[in-house]
């Protein structure tokens, strides 16, 4: 009896064979159904990216042209100082020239009436 194999009735098969076939179908839909889905995210990953780098690009040409002109009217601040710091420097340089002058004259008239004091006391 141990080796013998159980009969069943051939009705009781066909529920079993129908079984089995709805369960292959349900497992077959129910794998085939986020295909579509995945399809879908991958298209908006796609597009949000895009997206972000037409952002980035924008971010990237406007700072760009800040940084121009900040740079542009820093020159033009700088050139500005210069004339200006050029223009302190040479009043600075003429009175210095007309301080030094008029200390040397004073510096020669005062050895002139040494000499004159000199040359009146050995007479």
């Amino acid at each position: 009896m141990l080796h013998t194999p159980e009969t069943t009735p051939i009705y009781k098969r066909k529920h079993t064979m129908k079984a089995k076939l709805a369960t292959i179908l349900a497992a077959m839909l129910l794998t085939s159904v986020p295909t579509p889905y995945a399809q879908g995210v991958a298209t908006d990953v796609d597009t949000a990216a895009k997206d972000t780098a037409h952002a980035t690009k924008k971010a990237a040409t406007k700072t760009a042209h800040g940084t121009e002109k900040a740079a542009d009217k820093t020159a033009k601040g700088t050139e500005k100082a210069a004339d200006k710091a050029g223009d302190a420097t040479e009043h600075a340089a003429k009175k210095t020239g007309h301080g030094i002058k008029k200390g040397a004259k004073s510096v020669g008239h005062a050895t002139k009436k040494g000499a004159e004091k000199t040359e009146n006391a050995v007479k």
